[in-house]
């Protein structure tokens, strides 16, 4: 059993038109992160929370930003979104062809790395980063929508993390983003995660957390 598991809720089920009160529910229902998913329009068919919106929230809250670039050539726009308050960055291994430069440009800057994986992308695509990754954000639903169901074989993604982390000493943290709701939460804790991500759930209430 993992001595500490983080809450990160999504703001992308929250209410929008007081996204200040949708942070302080954050902050008072235990969550540790607050999570931004930041969508292009092209990497995933939405678009959602640009710079502006990012810089704007940082003002009303100290929780930390855990920023999840679902955008083409992240290596284009990560500097941006560091400066505007982003904490955390996580670009996808599938948008790009330079992951090692944008995690050393998310590093230059004094601010933790992660990589998120759909669900069809097998963790072997990124191992020789492993060890320089703070998170490993494991897609459990296809990007791009709020309030899917989980798909069932990513919780073998989670599994085969969480045996590397034990077994090299790994530092990253498993990250889930997905499906979570009282149903399905023991399972993504049972197979190992360290963050769960939760949005429809966690502003409907449904989702208790306790940790």
């Amino acid at each position: 059993m993992k001595e500490k598991r983080f809450l990160s809720p999504s703001l992308l089920s929250a209410d929008f038109s007081n996204l200040a009160s949708s942070l302080k529910m954050i902050a008072d229902k235990g969550g540790s992160f607050v999570h931004i998913d930041v969508m292009d329009g092209h990497f995933v068919p939405q678009v959602t929370f640009g710079e502006p919106v990012i810089r704007s929230i940082r003002k009303v809250t100290d929780l930390p930003f855990d920023v999840h670039l679902m955008v083409e050539k992240p290596e284009s726009c990560i500097e941006a979104f560091l400066e505007c308050g982003a904490d955390f960055v996580t670009f996808h291994q599938e948008a790009t062809c330079h992951a090692d430069r944008c995690l050393q440009l998310i590093h230059n800057a004094g601010k933790k790395a992660g990589i998120a994986l759909c669900p069809a992308t097998p963790v072997q695509s990124i191992s020789p980063l492993l060890p320089y990754l703070d998170i490993v954000l494991v897609m459990t639903v296809n990007p791009g929508w709020g309030g899917q169901k989980l798909i069932p074989y990513t919780l073998e993604k989670v599994q085969e993390l969480a045996d590397i982390q034990r077994e090299k000493k790994h530092s990253f943290l498993i990250s889930v983003d997905g499906g979570v709701n009282p149903d399905t939460l023991q399972s993504f804790l049972d197979a190992g995660t360290d963050i769960v991500v939760s949005g429809s759930s966690f502003f409907r209430g449904e989702l208790k957390w306790s940790n």
